[in-house]
């Protein structure tokens, strides 16, 4: 197989390109990012493989990503804007990076005949609806961020293009994935706080925001056994932990960790980190557990190894 990776010198992307380079000695891997987010030294490891090449190229530019996807079998699109919060003050980024993008992303596979594709969305695109269990067929969709907007907006571009077109879709809705290389979330931010003062830490929100945490070899795990099991024209599976963790508790296993004690937390009187920010997810995952999936690491095992991952590797 000839794969073919936006986003793939990024945290999740870059997880699964080497995935990808060491399962099977036949195929290969284009990475095609603007390093806007992604880090070259993510992927530079993998530039002696003949079996690897790297295009910095932007899915804005529909002649680059045009000449760039000719010749491959099977897209993973992990390019999106990765800073929510920049929604506030550039309301067209998202429009720009998600919607856009993917649509320059699909008509490029169309004309390359390229026919398999596997998209990250996330919990975003439910909306707001407190401890709600969300199905994948849950409904009415109603984001309340302009992020979570344009993840559904290009999940329906997807889903057009596969029934109009002939190609087969992956789509996940992801709860919050991490790891040591994470380029942003509330772990590192954490940890950037605390290195620079180690007395104080500021949290957005009241700490009582709760989600599912789920470490991103997990998220890889799953990706390639739903993409072995799905065979239908659209594959829609939600990706999560069973349990859930708060941010305070989160700003208490960072600190531990960081062996600091007498910390002053300051919360802001929001029970949200932003406008747009969704404090409380609950996902439903049947459809993905009765396939025979589920995550090797709960909410607080994952953020613990990624707390680790993250101090080891920026020392």
């Amino acid at each position: 197989m000839r794969y073919f990776i936006t986003g793939g010198a990024g945290f999740i992307g870059s997880s699964v390109c080497a995935r990808l380079l060491g399962a099977n000695q036949d195929d290969s891997v284009t990475v095609f990012d603007n390093l806007s987010f992604g880090r070259e030294s993510y992927i530079a490891p993998h530039y002696p493989n003949p079996r690897f090449r790297f295009v910095k190229g932007d899915l804005l530019n529909p002649e680059e990503i045009r000449a760039a996807i000719q010749g491959h079998d099977f897209v993973f699109h992990f390019a999106a804007n990765a800073d929510i919060s920049k929604a506030m003050t550039q309301t067209d980024l998202d429009v720009k990076l998600t919607i856009v993008a993917t649509y320059n992303l699909l008509e490029a596979m169309r004309l390359a005949g390229v026919g398999k594709i596997v998209y990250s969305s996330g919990s975003g695109v439910y909306g707001d609806v407190g401890t709600t269990e969300t199905a994948e067929d849950f409904g009415p969709l109603l984001p309340i961020s302009l992020y979570g907007a344009s993840k559904l907006g290009a999940e329906g571009l997807i889903s057009a293009f596969s029934h109009m077109f002939d190609m087969q879709a992956w789509i996940f809705r992801f709860a919050n994935v991490i790891g040591g290389r994470q380029t942003h979330g509330v772990i590192l931010d954490f940890i950037n706080k605390l290195k620079a003062d180690p007395t104080r830490l500021e949290i957005l929100g009241n700490g009582k925001q709760s989600k599912s945490y789920i470490h991103v070899t997990d998220i890889m795990d799953a990706i390639f056994f739903v993409v072995e099991c799905g065979s239908e024209r659209v594959n829609l599976f939600n990706i999560a932990t069973v349990d859930y963790i708060t941010v305070r508790e989160i700003a208490e296993r960072v600190m531990a960790e960081m062996r600091l004690s007498g910390v002053k937390l300051s919360f802001s009187a929001s029970d949200r980190g932003w406008k747009g920010d969704v404090p409380v997810v609950r996902f439903d995952l049947d459809k993905i557990h009765s396939l025979g999936w589920k995550a090797k690491h709960s909410s607080r095992e994952a953020v613990d190894r990624t707390i680790r991952e993250i101090l080891e590797s920026r020392l």
